[in-house]
């Protein structure tokens, strides 16, 4: 990560995007193609968001739950409006020129309703909609410039209130087009694409403001002045001029002063604060910036807030400051409420954006534990992150340990510069005034950055009282910590002593705003005493290296008597240790030298043999070679490693496999509370567990039943050169493939013993695409490989999170972790999959390519697994899905599979669509197939013949007749798609764009004959119901019927009317038209000779055209 420049002194404040809306909006379908969000509005409770499709959609804001659906027939919503004084009223404007005042009656539980409609702009586009802010009334400005009001009838106000005032009136025709309207105070404000003008409403007066005229699309605004000194000043208002300027005038629109922001936008922008991609700080300074401010906001405290198409603009207009501005991608319409932004951007999408101070961000992606982004954020903003005012919500502890979280391996240099940005931090000083408020005024105190108070009282002796407060106070320390330490043992959190940090963040905030957590013991209260007078780098030195020592030495201290004689123990053993172990460490170091070049001359030798092309390309000669490296690894790197310090040492020159045993056995009866503990509790599994886990093969599950399986050894015994240990992954994992895949049986060490004993060797993403390829015929391998990686991944504070329950946060942990690693996010997914279920299945869909279908198919449940086939195909765009579906297919026979897998879960019952004959059931296509989008990718695939013909007899025996329909078709075994839909008597499978229409008249004549066949059978299944239900789906209706009248009519509209009757003597139907079917006949038949004629006309002209122009 390359290293984060620093943001000037001026600025002080970002746009943070915390929440993510896009699950709202594909819960609320306005992500797809054909619906979109078109506009939007935001008030204290409500989000507002109108569709394309004439939807308006409220959304509370708490929780972001849908409310409500109010609909529309008179086109797609283009504004809408939250009433700022009561949120049960809402206005909204459709596309043509229609103006809605819904009331939605929460409180009394009632249905929303229209109170008041206006069609006074029929024909217009509604440009803006602006509430009074005192009545119930909404402003409405339109394309042409004219601007009525609409009072909102309310049943609050009674039955006859609607009778007495007249609901609709216009109040003026400016020049030209309404860019915006403004409301405040009884007086209207009105922005057009000329100048603005200034409306008393009740006096019904206008006015105009400034001078001078303008060009094009420039906003308006009223900014009220209610702080300070003052409250209780009329608003000002602010007109957007071109050449990035704006006049600020008086409330009576006399032009006070001109603000020019050109020269301010010559900076460079701040970054977007997102969780979607890194802060990108460039510094390099632009050229000044002349913008046409399209619409002004009044935003939080004193700023205004404009935009164009790309960038949020914020001032400080009071100051002619410009407080920052933002480059955002694709803007469309922003809703601001106070310091909050929602965007709509030209796709549909939405974000939610906030405006704060840079610490109050810090504060906020700490608390979400978004580390690299809020280690970001703290470097470029340092002027503001190591001002003393910033201690009071972010002390130096959560910077420490925000260090602490972010890997050396990844953020390495910004690890160095939050190290930078930690020691230029200044002492909480004026921050710390209201806890001072605590302290009677006989007392004073100062903050060490240590987070102690030290008090100095003035009363009697100044030493015997500061140490009397030292000593309270390092008491009431310890209690607390002893609590602390109670809860986390409930907890069972104690592996990590960060964990019961974020536990309490959670909470809600009492006494100190944060605070680090010991695992042990705390200091008795002179020694505190004593850190106190030591300087505060000595004291967090110190500190840390007790926590260290105490932390190794955990045991010891869960004895008593060990804690009364601490200090002498410490204090006498490290000199007869370092004068007794100096000759011992020596010989070892010695011995495991000659072994390490033992080994490493031996797997020099085995790479140098298998680098030859005769021996690697011939497994007989490869495995000759890999047996003879082995012995050599077994003896230096084996297991007998473990079992020798508690062993005797004859047990060294044991053969491997007995050796292996007793070490094993020994190591069994040695072991201690803790793993056989986990190991009691995985054979103590409950049947939906062991559901969820691939089963394995009865002769295993015998053979585990006799002997334990070896423990899955994840790290080396010995320490090995990198340089050794790249070669020897390199053999061992092509031992493993070797004897994986030739599934010999002999004397040598098996595969799955192998990977077991020799983990810490492996490549682990070849053993997880071995595990993949082979994992039917030796499921052991990949539940080994499981074990192994949950064993390695213990460690990962992702871990943390999953125990705790919390699905989304423990998604957002493993986004974090990217660059992103398929073994380490398979055990998080193993983790999440026993403890949620199919929920977790679905969510992993977003760590596609890391993790593949094959990979969870291996893991999850099939019903499950098709939740996330389908989520996974559902998540790309609709034009890329049948693509990207078939780059899963690999290898081919997984289609068969799938569609097999798909019409057997969520799908109707076999007696609910086909006889007990096998015949369509009538209108059983009409049944809703829970995965019917990927049943309609699945069969559209590409595919050869007999895969198509196995396809459609799949989708025949189920009863999938959409399927078997397009599947007919391909195949051209059409008299027997068209027998189908006559067995399901709908009319509508001939017509739609998907039908299968006939192409010539013998095709009609088939189809007249085959209704008439199934003419009686459709009746009588129509009589009774599907299944006796007596169910109909709405198509009761003849005129959906397939009937030989019906299709006369269909070919009367293709091959004529005259046709089709002769076409029905030829087949002998004997047919009496309905009085209806005659006037259709006779409307054709005039329409066939109109057209005729025309053609005739035509023809003729054209034949004169060009005789006149061979003349």
């Amino acid at each position: 990560m390359p290293l984060i420049p620093v943001v000037p002194e001026t600025l002080s404040h970002v746009l943070a995007e915390f929440d993510c809306l896009d699950p709202l909006l594909s819960a609320l379908r306005l992500d797809s193609g054909r619906l979109k969000c078109t506009c939007l509005a935001v008030s204290r409770k409500w989000l507002a968001l109108g569709t394309s499709t004439g939807g308006l959609h409220l959304i509370q804001r708490e929780g972001w739950k849908q409310r409500l659906i109010l609909t529309h027939k008179e086109g797609a919503i283009t504004q809408v409006a939250c009433c700022p004084h009561d949120e049960d009223f809402i206005a909204c404007a459709t596309s043509q020129g229609l103006v809605v005042v819904w009331e939605l009656q929460l409180e009394r539980r009632g249905r929303p309703e229209r109170v008041s409609v206006s069609w006074e702009h029929r024909g217009q586009a509604i440009t803006a909609l602006c509430w009074d802010t005192s009545a119930l009334r909404v402003f409405v400005g339109d394309s042409g410039g004219k601007v009525s009001f609409l009072r909102a009838g309310s049943s609050k106000l009674g039955k006859g209130a609607a009778f007495v005032i007249f609901p609709v009136q216009s109040v003026t025709t400016v020049d030209s087009k309404v860019v915006q309207l403004g409301y405040q105070d009884g007086r209207l404000l009105v922005s057009t694409l000329s100048r603005c003008y200034l409306c008393d409403t009740e006096r019904e007066k206008f006015w105009r403001v400034g001078n001078k005229e303008r060009d094009g699309e420039y906003g308006a605004c009223f900014f009220s002045q209610n702080r300070g000194l003052l409250v209780g000043q009329p608003p000002l208002l602010y007109c957007a001029r071109p050449g990035s300027r704006i006049w600020e005038a008086s409330f009576n629109g006399e032009v006070l002063s001109t603000h020019q922001f050109k020269q301010l936008l010559a900076c460079p922008p701040l970054p977007l604060i997102t969780y979607r991609n890194e802060p990108n700080y460039n510094p390099m300074q632009k050229s000044p910036q002349s913008i046409a401010f399209p619409k002004l906001l009044y935003l939080g405290d004193q700023n205004l807030l404009t935009w164009t198409d790309s960038a949020i603009y914020v001032f400080t207009p009071q100051n002619g400051q410009l407080l920052l501005w933002t480059e955002v991608k694709d803007l469309v319409d922003v809703a601001v409420y106070r310091s909050e932004l929602f965007c709509l951007h030209g796709s549909g999408r939405l974000s939610h954006l906030s405006l704060l101070s840079a610490e109050r961000c810090v504060e906020r992606l700490l608390r979400r534990e978004s580390w690299p982004l809020a280690a970001a954020v703290c470097c470029m903003f340092q002027h503001a992150i190591t001002t003393g005012r910033a201690r009071k919500s972010i002390p130096i502890d959560r910077l420490e340990h925000l260090k602490s979280q972010l890997s050396s391996n990844t953020h390495l240099e910004l690890i160095g510069q939050l190290e930078d940005v930690i020691a230029k931090l200044e002492p909480l000083d004026s921050a710390s005034s209201s806890r001072r408020s605590s302290i009677s005024s006989h007392e004073s105190f100062n903050v060490l950055d240590c987070g102690i108070y030290r008090v100095i009282s003035r009363r009697g002796s100044q030493s015997d009282e500061e140490t009397g407060s030292l000593i309270n106070h390092s008491t009431s320390e310890e209690e607390r910590l002893k609590e602390f330490s109670f809860v986390q043992e409930e907890d069972q959190v104690d592996h990590d002593p960060q964990s019961g940090e974020r536990v309490d963040t959670e909470r809600p905030e009492q006494g100190l705003p944060f605070h680090l957590p010991l695992s042990f013991r705390p200091k008795p209260p002179r020694i505190a005493l004593q850190a106190v007078k030591d300087s505060v780098s000595s004291f967090v030195k110190k500190t840390t290296e007790k926590i260290n020592t105490l932390q190794m030495n955990s045991e010891l201290w869960q004895r008593p008597e060990f804690r009364e004689a601490a200090q002498v123990e410490l204090s006498h053993s490290p000199a007869p240790y370092s004068e007794e172990t100096d000759s011992e460490v020596y010989d070892e170091v010695s011995n495991t030298e000659a072994e390490m070049q033992e080994l490493r001359s031996a797997t020099e030798r085995a790479i140098s043999q298998i680098q030859d092309p005769l021996v690697l390309l011939d497994p007989v000669c490869l495995r000759e070679a890999l047996l003879e490296w082995l012995p050599v690894l077994e003896r230096i790197l084996g297991p007998a490693d473990f079992g020798s310090a508690a062993a005797n040492d004859s047990s060294v020159d044991a053969p491997g496999e007995e050796r292996w045993e007793r070490d094993d056995l020994e190591e069994s009866t040695c072991s201690s509370e803790e793993p056989a503990e986990e190991k009691r509790d995985s054979s103590e599994l409950t049947e939906e567990e062991c559901e969820k886990r691939p089963a394995l093969d009865s002769t295993e599950n015998a053979a585990s039943s006799e002997i334990p399986p070896e423990p899955v050894r994840v790290a080396s015994p010995k320490p090995v050169p990198s340089d050794l240990l790249a070669n020897l992954t390199e053999l061992a994992t092509l031992y493993t493939e070797l004897s994986c895949f030739r599934n010999q049986e002999g004397p040598e060490l098996g595969c799955g013993a192998f990977l077991r004993r020799y983990f810490f060797l492996l490549d682990q993403e070849r053993v997880r695409r071995m595990c993949l390829l082979c994992h039917q015929e030796r499921p052991e391998m990949k539940s080994s490989f499981t074990e192994a990686m949950l064993e390695l991944t213990q460690s990962s504070k992702v871990v943390e999170v999953i125990q705790r329950g919390d699905l989304l946060r423990s998604l957002r942990s493993l986004r974090e972790l990217q660059p992103w690693s398929a073994p380490p996010l398979l055990a998080h997914f193993h983790r999440l999959y026993e403890k949620h279920g199919e929920a977790a299945v679905r969510s992993f869909s977003q760590f596609y390519p890391t993790v593949t279908p094959a990979d969870v198919m291996a893991v999850a449940q099939r019903s499950h697994f098709l939740a996330y086939l389908d989520n996974l195909v559902q998540s790309r765009a609709e034009e890329h899905r049948l693509s990207f579906l078939q780059s899963l297919l690999e290898p081919e026979s997984l289609r068969q599979d799938w569609l097999e897998l798909a019409l057997t879960h969520d799908a109707p019952q076999r007696c609910d669509t086909m006889t007990p004959e096998g015949q369509p059931r009538w209108h059983s296509h009409c049944f809703s197939w829970g995965y019917g989008r990927l049943l309609s990718l699945l069969i559209r695939l590409p595919a050869d013949l007999s895969s198509k013909q196995k396809m459609a007899e799949t989708c025949r025996s189920h009863g999938y007749w959409t399927g078997f329909l397009y599947l007919c078709c391909e195949l051209q075994r059409r008299r027997e798609a068209f027998s189908t839909i006559c067995q399901l008597d709908d009319i509508s499978l001939l017509q739609e764009p998907d039908g299968v229409e006939p192409q010539s008249l013998d095709e009609w004549k088939l189809l007249i004959q085959l209704s008439q066949q199934s003419g009686s059978e459709a009746a009588s299944e129509q009589g009774t119901g599907v299944n006796g239900s007596g169910w109909s789906n709405g198509s009761g209706d003849c005129g959906g019927k397939i009937n030989p009248e019906n299709l006369t009519l269909m070919l009367a509209r293709t091959a004529g009317p005259d046709r089709a009757l002769s076409l029905l003597e030829d087949c002998g139907v004997q047919l009496v038209l309905s009085p209806q079917s005659k006037l259709v006949c006779e409307l054709l038949r005039v329409a066939e000779k109109r057209q005729r004629a025309m053609i005739q006309t035509m023809l003729e002209r054209c034949d004169r055209f060009l005789w006149s122009q061979h003349a």
